[in-house]
């Protein structure tokens, strides 16, 4: 059996169509037709049921999925491994965090890296997911929780804090009031994150006017004349148009965390870039 087609039946099976599927390994889809009929030849079974709701797996794909997935597990492993053995500051590194940390914290050291460091390519990935380590989506991962995934090596680089910011000068609401203030938070599916909670208990009659889960476009609004939002001072304090407010008790702060697979300890390009990280914007070493 062939690993490779076995890698094609697993992107089918989680994706659930052809199209998806291709889009994830950059192939197309009637190379991955082919190969998902190949495979069903060799193992002499149907592993798809075919209809306008994409690819089901069949009985006999469910069964093959459980050891495909160990095949990947195995062949992933042997690729971090390898990986993490390069002692060559050159090739890809895959770096993900937020939207805003990206953007506002992470991309200078970026610039700074890739100028020291021409030989090293650096992908950077702004997403919501925690992306998966193992499967090699990301070398490194910087969130405001830690990884729950095994064999994650990781460590708290820094705290942030957060503070009040409204339009340039706009007085802030009253605190423990608030009546008539229009708020700006994050969208409803992260309304149980801390800041979410101490806009609600200091302001109690102010109004959630406007959400997103974009920090960027809660500060865009914001200098817009939107209303007030909770920000991380490393993205309010350098924002155009507004202005930070001293509010007591100020709003709860969070951790950032940096996490790799413990298979890249060794991996040169990841260590020198998580120390210029470091020590441009960390307080904690490893």
């Amino acid at each position: 059996m062939d690993w490779s087609d076995v890698r094609i039946f697993l992107a089918v099976a989680r994706a659930g169509s052809l199209s998806g599927a291709a889009q994830h390994l950059g192939m197309s889809q009637p190379t991955m037709g082919r190969r998902i009929r190949a495979l069903e030849d060799a193992t002499g079974q149907k592993l798809f049921q075919r209809g306008r709701e994409g690819f089901q797996l069949t009985d006999e794909g469910a069964s093959v999925l459980l050891h495909a997935e160990r095949m990947e597990e195995e062949a992933l492993a042997i690729e971090r491994q390898l990986a993490g053995q390069g002692a060559e500051l050159q090739g890809l590194l895959r770096v993900s965090s937020s939207d805003w940390f990206g953007l506002h914290v992470l991309s200078p050291v970026i610039a700074r890296f890739v100028a020291l460091h021409p030989g090293v390519r650096i992908d950077l990935i702004t997403d919501t997911r925690f992306l998966d380590l193992a499967r090699r989506e990301a070398e490194l991962v910087f969130r405001i929780r830690p990884s729950e995934s095994p064999g994650v090596v990781q460590r708290q680089l820094m705290h942030m804090t957060y503070a009040l910011y409204g339009p340039a000068g706009m007085p802030p609401p009253t605190v423990g009031d608030g009546a008539g203030a229009k708020l700006i938070t994050l969208d409803t599916a992260f309304e149980d994150l801390p800041d979410v909670h101490w806009l609600q208990k200091t302001f109690p009659a102010a109004t959630f006017a406007l959400g997103s889960n974009n920090r960027d476009v809660q500060a865009r609004l914001c200098a817009l004349g939107g209303g007030f939002a909770v920000l991380p001072t490393l993205l309010g304090d350098q924002f155009p148009g507004i202005e930070k407010h001293h509010i007591l008790p100020a709003p709860p702060g969070r951790d950032v965390w940096f996490a790799y697979h413990q298979d890249l300890r060794g991996l040169a390009r990841l260590r020198a870039f998580l120390d210029l990280v470091i020590d441009s914007i960390g307080a904690g070493t490893e």
